[in-house]
């Protein structure tokens, strides 16, 4: 190690020897500790690679490879070079060359100002230990001892802990002590070095590990799908036993060679006015895929004589371009439903009534809302979906103003849930905005309106003249054309979320809807952001212009939980308290 220390130093010397006090040599150590920081420095690095491949995954070879960069990074290396150049110099001070070339030696028998020979200089004085805890100098100079061996070491220590932190963004912290323990115990393991020497080494160290900062920043956080996929538990498949050998009887061995029983009847046929079993629905679809056949598509009843209905409506609720929605009766069960009536019965419309009625009857979740039938109404197809009674948040936040951290945190993490159940059967809402969250009087919100929503099966099917999403919270991608995703949908309520506690679309208002979309398809930054909000960072990350840098929406909804958990609340409480509306 002496040997590889002296080329370390001469390269040191031939980079950098100004002919200044304290020394031409005095000045190549310094530039020798900075090379040599450039190992904790690769290590943070490597970490922050490492991390972009693996996650949060601590458990295995990960953990073993964290460790080992830590321990042989951090401590090893430097502590072996650090305790060469020592040793060279102290090799030069008894009158051995120690590998360094006659120009280099010579070099070090020169004097400069007040320190005198070079060699005495950085190899025949006290070590770290002597100086500190056996001074032997005045006080002036016991403090110059105790700045640069205890101060400098102090203040790398404070630039190995940024870079640790910053190697370890987006996840637990605790990994991050196997980096700045391991420098902690070179500091410790360094009190044999010659002090003077050590003092020169700790000068170049410093200003390596504090600009290490940019290279680790440049690297990056792991992306939060893969986060998603390292905090994610890996399934545990059933233990097989070995099959024991098993003795089979003469007469059962004669009996399983018997030709086996005629196929069953087939099924009974039910005439026309008989009721026949219902069907058994069909397999859910595995997590993150989008289905072909998302549910079964309720019926409308054929019992029903033409141009009669069994709905009585009471109220409009809404009108927009593409039907009508009504507060009806069912005059047959006696409750209250919601009547979605097309305007326009075509081929067309129907085929998107039937997948909104997919997508709603895939769905089991308390805050999405719920359908019951599609039927045949005079007036056209009509979806009959719950009754949800209360108001928009679009209209809550218009009259009684932005909402606190609380109850935004709330209506994240509920319509973060009831979008991560809608993405496990493979739908896409594709249309989340504050009009499609109705927050009901007990203040729990519920999401509405998947008339846009898609499947794998009808992904070809488009509406002339439709634009996917409302343009004030149409995620970039999407506005630019792209298909939408899971993550479009995340961005779409981020937007809903911060509309919530600001009262302003996140990119701001425009004039037109046309300008509003080339906003978005500029991907333009959002500049209505709460600021304050304790959300406003993970609202920053959620409205990402790149969808792979977005964290998913079971990331968000575990995020909120924690943080209402840490503030001494759960998502269970209303996001707010409405009135009643008066008959």
């Amino acid at each position: 190690m002496e040997s590889i220390a002296s080329s370390l130093l001469s390269l040191a010397y031939r980079l950098f020897q100004p002919g200044l006090c304290p020394g031409d040599w005095a000045w190549a150590t310094s530039m020798a500790g900075a090379l040599i920081a450039l190992f904790p420095v690769g290590t943070a690095v490597a970490v922050a690679l490492m991390r972009k491949f693996t996650g949060n995954r601590y458990h295995g070879g990960a953990l073993a490879a964290l460790i080992a960069l830590g321990l042989v990074g951090m401590f090893l290396i430097p502590w072996l070079l650090i305790t060469g150049v020592s040793s060279v110099f102290r090799a030069v001070f008894r009158g051995d060359p120690a590998g360094l070339s006659p120009q280099e030696y010579s070099a070090l028998q020169q004097q400069y100002c007040w320190v005198g020979p070079q060699d005495e200089y950085l190899g025949g004085k006290q070590n770290v230990y002597e100086t500190l805890f056996y001074p032997s100098g005045d006080m002036l100079s016991y403090g110059y001892y105790l700045g640069g061996l205890v101060g400098l070491p102090l203040l790398v220590l404070l630039a190995v802990l940024l870079l640790a932190r910053i190697a370890m963004r987006r996840g637990p912290k605790w990994p991050g002590r196997l980096l700045w323990v391991s420098f902690v115990l070179l500091v410790i393991a360094s009190a044999g070095v010659e002090s003077n020497t050590a003092v020169h080494l700790w000068l170049g160290f410093l200003p390596t590990t504090v600009l290490g900062v940019i290279p680790v920043a440049l690297v990056g956080p792991p992306s939060w799908s893969t986060i998603e996929d390292s905090d994610r538990r890996p399934e545990r498949l059933p233990e097989q036993r070995p099959q024991q050998p098993v003795r089979i009887d003469p007469r059962e061995q004669q009996q399983q060679q018997t030709p086996p029983p005629p196929p069953p009847p087939p099924a009974k046929q039910y005439a026309p006015t008989s009721v026949a079993p219902a069907p058994e629905p069909p397999p859910e679809q595995p997590p993150g895929e989008l289905a072909a056949t998302p549910g079964p598509v309720p019926v409308p009843p054929g019992s029903a004589p033409a141009g009669s209905s069994r709905f009585r409506r009471v109220r409009r609720l809404g009108h927009g371009g593409f039907g009508t929605v009504w507060e009806a009766v069912d005059t047959q069960l006696g409750r209250t439903v919601a009547l979605k009536i097309a305007h326009a019965p075509d081929r067309e419309t129907e085929e998107r009534m039937q997948r909104e009625a997919r997508a709603l009857a895939a769905l089991s979740h308390p805050n999405c809302v719920h359908v019951y039938d599609l039927v045949e109404e005079p007036d056209g197809l009509a979806l009959v979906m719950e009754y949800l009674e209360g108001q928009p948040l679009a209209e809550i936040v218009d009259t009684a103003g932005p909402l606190d951290d609380v109850a935004a945190g709330r209506l994240w993490a509920t319509m973060a849930s009831a979008l991560a159940a809608a993405h496990s059967k493979g739908v896409l809402h594709r249309d989340v905005k504050p009009s499609n969250v109705i927050i009901d009087p007990s203040g729990v919100a519920h999401l509405i309106d998947f008339g846009i929503a898609r499947s794998r099966g009808d992904s070809k099917l488009t509406a002339t003249g439709m634009m996917v999403g409302t343009p004030d919270y149409v995620a970039p991608e999407t506005a630019a054309g792209a298909p939408a995703s899971p993550a479009s949908d995340a961005w779409q309520l981020a937007a809903t979320v911060s509309y919530a506690l600001t009262g302003q679309p996140p990119r701001g208002t425009r004039e037109t809807p046309m300008a509003a979309l080339m906003a978005a398809a500029r991907a333009e930054p959002p500049t209505q952001l709460p600021r304050h909000s304790v959300h406003a960072k993970l609202l920053a990350a959620s409205l990402d212009p790149q969808p792979r840098n977005r964290p998913t929406l079971n990331t968000v909804h575990r995020e909120v939980e924690g943080w209402l958990a840490r503030a001494g609340t759960s998502t269970d409480g209303p996001v707010t308290k409405l009135v009643p509306r008066q008959q």
